[in-house]
């Protein structure tokens, strides 16, 4: 009787182990494949995705191709091309070198491989699902290589049932093809979905890869920066001081050719802008570094994007310098401006041989200062104590507090009407309302004390408006004079399409006019004093950062954006009729006591509590 209890794991079962750590959805396996081509040396790289990967994704490339018994190898763990010896690791120049890639997916998938090299006659056909080939034959195919991986994870279905909604993976299958397509502009790519075409980049210089990618507005704000040292190298763009934004900044740093995060290197970026632009926004940069792969370690994480620098401190302080130096070369940081209105005219070439003059001064003498003058000018008459008295009852505005305002963009014109008169208000359950420094209303209720934040309270009460619009299917626009133009990235692009009907229901009217392109010739009546394109843009970034499958989340992502952006201010005036039907409306919220982001709306102080405070 054989008592041992450790033994070897077979085969199939420890590829779908690896595979949970290589292959997590299904922009990592478009991940691996679009780098695979790239290391190929392919020129045309062809994306075919159905239901966003879930179904089918197929990567065709014109590379290199393989032979009939590299292919069948290709699919074993750790067999590679890439590297031979450990010093190898130390040398990098590929994107993939660990050999797990594709045996991972082997292990999730049903895999169908076609493929030649450019010198054969014959190229191969291979099927393989879980891990096990069912057959190898030869096929006449295109030179290069043709992957299709059908039924992701069919063989896990507790792994497919986590996946996220279509957008979501699509979203993340885009964002892994930007970062590629980024560092090799001199690549041609396609991609489609369910075959309707969301991004053709054709082979072209940085810049005009960043412009085909996220518009000729992004690449219009960035300035080049080009630095050579002993150390690293640094090229690439980073944005001028007024590109900076709250929400969906491109941040993209590059080693060796390769994408990395590098929260470090962030910082010295910012720390470049840190007197240019508030610490709450960012800038948009593109910054490919080159150095030694001595230097450096990728060897850390199946991702290949957490990367050790031997010289860490030392590139940061290069690369906040160099940003510093590009924004004074582009004269992007503040100068000292003279003001030269007032000041004498000083000629340049002074007179050696001329006799100074001194100065004549000329005297009045018929000047009584004890006589009356008569002033030149008539001066307006002013009723001084009303203006006093009227003076004295208008609040005085605070600057904002980042702590109670969010991080939307605020109304840039003028502020819109802040309620609807038309109803009148239920009999209300507070006291007389009264305003404290632009900033509070102050009211009594059910014998107590309360404060209210009004730009808090406002945002309550206009969230739940906005949901409401938005699960009746139904809202009020007001049509644009001038439509304003909105250019957008892939991404967001196919954010906004499928969510094309909740942007309708909250009344904005948005037409698709191609290439990342919208018109927005309607936006929701009352907050025409808002920019509609950062509006826009605003929404579409917090329902990307959320990434929600429910519908209901992203209906609640999008009404707080739009609340955020459409409250009334810290700051602003408030007549006693607005101040009283804000706090009707807010105490007949359902939530009233918080935000739907989870901050304080009121505080309410008791009898008890006032005296204690006055003794």
């Amino acid at each position: 009787m054989n008592n041992d209890l450790i033994h070897l794991l077979p085969d199939s079962v420890a590829n779908q182990i690896a595979a949970g750590e290589v292959i997590q959805r299904p922009a990592s396996v478009v991940k691996e494949l679009i780098e695979n081509s790239v290391d190929a040396g392919a020129t045309k790289i062809h994306l075919f995705l159905t239901d966003s990967g879930r179904t089918n994704i197929q990567v065709i490339d014109d590379g290199k191709g393989m032979s009939e018994t590299d292919a069948r190898m290709s699919f074993e763990r750790h067999a590679t091309s890439k590297i031979s010896d450990p010093s190898d690791l130390f040398a990098l120049h590929t994107f993939g070198f660990r050999g797990e890639a594709l045996a991972s997916i082997a292990a999730v998938a049903q895999v169908e491989l076609r493929t030649r090299r450019h010198e054969d006659e014959l190229g191969t056909v291979l099927h393989i699902a879980g891990s096990r080939v069912e057959k190898q034959e030869p096929d006449m195919c295109a030179p290069g290589t043709n992957f299709q991986v059908k039924n992701l994870f069919f063989n896990v279905p507790a792994r497919r049932k986590f996946l996220k909604s279509n957008q979501t993976e699509l979203s993340n299958i885009l964002t892994e093809v930007e970062r590629i397509a980024l560092v090799n502009p001199e690549i041609e790519f396609v991609v489609k979905n369910n075959e309707v075409e969301l991004m053709h980049l054709q082979r072209s210089g940085i810049r005009q890869r960043i412009q085909q990618m996220f518009g000729k507005k992004v690449g219009q704000e960035l300035l080049p920066i080009e630095v050579e040292t002993t150390i690293i190298t640094i090229k690439g763009y980073v944005g001028v001081p007024e590109s900076a934004r709250k929400k969906g900044a491109h941040t993209f740093f590059f080693i060796n050719g390769r994408y990395m995060r590098h929260p470090y290197f962030h910082k010295a970026v910012m720390e470049a802008y840190s007197q240019l632009i508030p610490p709450t926004e960012q800038i948009p940069y593109f910054l490919y570094l080159t150095t030694d792969p001595t230097r450096i370690d990728v060897n850390i994480h199946p991702t290949k994007t957490e990367i050790k620098f031997e010289d860490e401190q030392a590139i940061w302080q290069i690369l906040m310098a160099s940003v510093r130096e590009t924004l004074g070369r582009s004269h992007a940081t503040p100068s000292i401006d003279f003001d030269l209105a007032d000041c004498p005219d000083i000629p340049v070439h002074l007179s050696s041989t001329a006799a100074p003059q001194l100065p004549k001064p000329t005297v009045d003498n018929t000047y009584n200062p004890f006589a009356e003058h008569k002033p030149s000018y008539n001066r307006p008459s002013e009723n001084w104590e009303q203006l006093f008295k009227r003076n004295l009852q208008m609040p005085q505005a605070l600057p904002p507090d980042e702590d109670s305002l969010d991080n939307i963009p605020q109304c840039e014109t003028t502020i819109p009407p802040l309620f609807n008169h038309s109803e009148e208000p239920s009999q209300p359950s507070f006291g007389d309302c009264c305003q404290c420094n632009g900033r509070y209303i102050i009211t009594t209720f059910k014998g107590q004390l309360m404060i209210i934040d009004q730009h808090r309270a406002h945002v309550r009460v206009l969230h739940d408006q906005y949901i409401h619009q938005l699960q009746n299917q139904r809202s009020a626009s007001q049509g644009l004079l001038f439509p304003e133009m909105l250019q957008l990235s892939v991404t967001q692009s196919v954010v906004l399409e499928e969510l094309l009907d909740d942007f309708t229901a909250l009344g904005f009217d948005l037409s698709n006019l191609g290439g990342g392109s919208y018109s927005i010739q309607g936006i929701p009546a009352g907050i025409e004093g808002l920019n509609p394109t950062d509006l826009v843009r605003s929404m579409l970034d917090n329902a990307i950062e959320r990434g929600s499958v429910l519908k209901e989340d992203v209906h609640g992502a999008l009404a707080l954006a739009m609340a955020r952006s459409a409250a009334i201010v810290v700051g602003q005036v408030l007549s006693p009729e607005e101040m009283h039907t804000l706090v009707n409306d807010l105490l007949g919220s359902s939530a009233p006591a918080y935000t739907p982001d989870g901050k304080k709306v009121y505080h309410l102080i008791d009898e008890m509590a006032l005296n204690n405070l006055l003794g």
